[in-house]
């Protein structure tokens, strides 16, 4: 692991979803660019002295020299920190997996894309709201036609834990989230629109072509935006609607969607993740883990009996779990099945550096549409 070490908080929920399911374990780490805190966050997980690092370049460089040395690369720093121990990792025989978005520019993210090519290695992305089973039904429900064609889809991920300026408090989250020098051109657009954009495109399997956005700065002296409404244009004459903020009060993490089609439509809350609404012209019907006929897809992804909620860590653990499977095969020389490649890549990465940075320019720009970068 890089990052992820004492203070962090998306470390820990890496480290829990990729040891849920015994396939994946934690032996070296550069948690921090602070060597002596790196050392002592490594020491926190009880890891060998010898294999907690001051820095990402020494774990990769030692590492490789081992017998028993590591085969992921799990990177969870803030973004301006992605690209650098991706591409040293790639380039020296590791597979990665990464924080969301995949880098801190577009640029990033296509010359990644040319060195995970060149060396055939895997690379994973943790949008894992893509994990859960009730967003794979609603995928499996667009695909089988069973909503027709989609017209109009709606996104909203609403947070409001930066609706006052914390971080001048001191508040390590906000603090570099906020920083354009860590975080990229994108704030609340970067963050958590990323997230929107995928779960729409992942679900429709339909690509924005175009955006019009409103984008805005609530907090005095914020140096990134913290609020953005955006009109979406889809591949196949779907319009769509896409609002994050992170200043609206009162809200957690409100990530939801409707999709709309000639036939019908779905409707799924993230605060309520194991609960799928689809509705048609002869009534409206619930899907649970425990209730309704699931695809394949959705069924491969539960974990527990019927009754028993499951959440946040294990969507996000159903992502490593296809990543571990998807590289163990590779090691092996077997290929990998369609569930084991149910993760999100750099295709994903690219969109999400593509989604920001269009919505952006948009929102600077006097033009009503602007065309999706590429």
């Amino acid at each position: 692991m890089v990052g992820g070490g004492r203070g962090a908080f998306i470390g820990a929920v890496h480290r829990m979803a990729a040891a849920l399911d015994g396939e994946i374990e934690l032996v070296a780490g550069a948690f921090s660019q602070d060597p002596d805190k790196a050392r002592a966050s490594g020491a926190d997980l009880m890891l060998p002295p010898e294999r907690c690092y001051g820095s990402f370049q020494e774990m990769i460089e030692q590492e490789k020299k081992r017998a028993d040395g590591i085969d992921i690369v799990s990177i969870v720093t803030p973004n301006y920190m992605h690209f650098p121990p991706a591409k040293m990792a790639l380039e020296n025989g590791f597979h990665v997996i990464c924080d969301k978005p995949a880098t801190f520019s577009l640029d990033e993210a296509v010359e990644l894309k040319r060195i995970i090519e060149k060396t055939g290695l895997c690379f994973g992305l943790t949008h894992n709201y893509t994990g859960y089973p009730m967003v794979k039904q609603a995928r499996f429900l667009v695909q089988s036609g069973a909503l027709g064609k989609i017209r109009k889809i709606v996104v909203e991920y609403p947070q409001g834990w930066l609706s006052e300026n914390v971080e001048l408090t001191g508040y390590k989250q906000a603090e570099w989230r906020t920083d354009p020098k860590r975080s990229g051109m994108g704030g609340a657009v970067g963050d958590i629109g990323t997230h929107a954009e995928n779960l729409a495109e992942y679900i429709t399997g339909l690509k924005i072509t175009e955006v019009c956005a409103d984008v805005s700065t609530f907090v005095d002296g914020r140096l990134l935006d913290d609020d953005a409404n955006v009109l979406l244009h889809f591949e196949n004459g779907a319009k769509g609607l896409l609002h994050c903020s992170q200043i609206a009060n009162g809200e957690e993490n409100g990530l939801n969607i409707r999709v709309h089609g000639q036939k019908g439509s779905v409707r799924w809350q993230q605060l309520e993740p194991n609960t799928l609404h689809h509705y048609d012209n002869d009534g409206a019907r619930t899907y649970r883990p425990s209730v309704g006929n699931l695809c394949d897809s959705a069924k491969a992804h539960i974990r527990l009996p019927a009754g028993h909620p499951e959440g946040y860590l294990e969507a996000f653990a159903n992502i490593y779990r296809n990543f571990s499977r998807t590289v163990r095969k590779t090691i092996n020389g077997e290929t990998p099945n369609a569930f084991d490649l149910d993760f999100p890549t750099i295709d994903d990465g690219i969109r999400g550096m593509q989604f920001i940075e269009t919505v952006i320019e948009s929102g600077r720009s006097n033009a009503k549409w602007v065309k999706f970068k590429n």
